[in-house]
């Protein structure tokens, strides 16, 4: 991967604040801009981590603690071979997702706060209880990709 931007997907540039983001009422879901090169990660590797370890793929509107449309699981696709293979990996799961794979049409880059957020701030118990399990099963579950 070469860079991870968090941000916003979904809806219009004019509501692309968290503080509006967070009422749920804007279309937008909290996303991850993901750059990375094919050549050091497939997308289907990014695919797998995604169901596997970033996230609870069979949670509607919610992730963890958070509850809201503005947390639902979607992958947001650049292209018809994404869209293809994000849909094979839902059918090939054999678990119910309700992952929504819909196109791409704008991603907003979240506020400067939120960006590297776990880096920042390491001890905070939203970060401790939530994130670094996440972290941890990374590592564990995928070492090639854990860097």
């Amino acid at each position: 991967m070469q860079s991870a931007v968090s941000g916003y997907a979904g809806g219009s540039a004019e509501t692309a604040r968290y503080e509006i983001v967070s009422s749920g009422r804007t279309g937008h879901a909290e996303s991850v801009e993901v750059t990375f090169d094919p050549a050091q990660v497939s997308y289907a590797q990014l695919l797998e981590v995604f169901f596997a370890v970033a996230h609870d793929p069979t949670q509607l509107n919610r992730q963890g603690p958070d509850v809201g449309t503005q947390y639902r699981s979607a992958i947001f696709y650049a292209g018809e071979a994404q869209k293809a293979a994000a849909e094979a990996a839902i059918a090939a799961s054999g678990r119910r997702i309700v992952t929504q794979v819909v196109p791409l049409s704008a991603f907003y880059p979240a506020e400067a706060y939120h960006q590297d957020y776990l880096a920042h701030h390491p001890e905070q118990r939203y970060i401790v209880v939530n994130d670094l399990p996440k972290l941890a099963a990374l590592q564990r579950s995928f070492p090639s990709l854990y860097r």
